[in-house]
């Protein structure tokens, strides 16, 4: 594992990203089946991205290192290669330097500044169209603010009380939980994983291994695309164990790339 992955890992949320749960709901009821959502795109290894056109994924811009040897992506259980990457211009890979800092005095403070001035995005063109799965519709409102959301990913797992350990898999059973948005500006919408006694029924949050992945809002009985896992800050972590209740998570905005989005793809079209 590289240092960098390890820097993500510990600090971000597609970086994180599975679904971390409430310690008194059994996992069985956060669980739900690949058909569901079939547009979510299984990165090698881990993180994910969500396809938006036939020939088109997104995900988050710090997941493309990973895989940059890589050239095929899984869509609905088939392998599917990749002609083109397309990282946004305003993306900042943290330095080395940044990551030693952190990783020694356990002070990510500059760390998560550095990413949250950064535009965490990326489209992965691909080679033929996908015709067995539907794109997924984007959200193009801009009121996330105190909305509902479904966040869905088959990242590392456990339970808000105790969090995960980071050296689990970081590629289990799909997961969706529910969580209202706390802020949204710019980049970027976050929310908060309470505690039971202030949570939603199935209420959960980002862990290790799912960035790129979906954060969905409802629009006219209907989901759709708001979000993609990316970072996060949590709250008393440990340097093994993260997901536990107050962790803040943060996810790109796509309200706030819909032009960058729509210009590419109409160019390649």
């Amino acid at each position: 594992m590289t240092r960098f992955l390890l820097l993500m890992l510990l600090a971000a949320s597609s970086t994180t990203s599975a679904v971390v749960i409430r310690d008194d709901v059994d996992d069985s009821k956060y669980r739900i089946r690949a058909s569901e959502f079939p547009a979510l795109v299984d990165m090698p290894g881990e993180a994910h991205g969500v396809l938006i056109a036939p020939q088109w994924v997104v995900t988050a811009a710090h997941t493309i290192p990973w895989h940059s040897e890589r050239k095929q992506v899984v869509i609905n259980g088939i392998s599917r290669d990749v002609e083109r990457v397309v990282v946004h211009s305003g993306y900042k890979k943290p330095p080395q330097e940044l990551l030693d800092h952190a990783l020694a005095t356990w002070d990510w403070t500059l760390f998560w500044a550095q990413l949250s001035s950064s535009d965490d995005i990326a489209l992965l063109e691909l080679a033929e169209p996908v015709t067995d799965v539907s794109p997924f519709a984007i959200y193009k409102g801009d009121d996330e603010f105190g909305q509902i959301v479904k966040i869905i990913g088959k990242g590392a797992t456990g339970t808000g009380a105790a969090g995960y350990d980071f050296n689990s898999s970081h590629r289990t059973e799909l997961r969706r939980a529910y969580n209202k948005v706390t802020s949204a500006n710019g980049r970027w919408f976050c929310y908060v994983f309470n505690k039971p006694s202030e949570a939603l029924p199935l209420e959960g949050g980002s862990g290790g291994g799912d960035s790129g992945g979906p954060i969905l809002i409802q629009a006219e009985q209907k989901w759709l695309l708001a979000g993609l896992t990316s970072w996060t800050v949590s709250q008393g972590a440990s340097r093994t164990h993260f997901g536990q209740y107050g962790q803040i998570s943060c996810n790109v905005r796509l309200s706030h790339y819909e032009e960058w989005i729509e210009r590419l793809i109409s160019a390649q079209s």
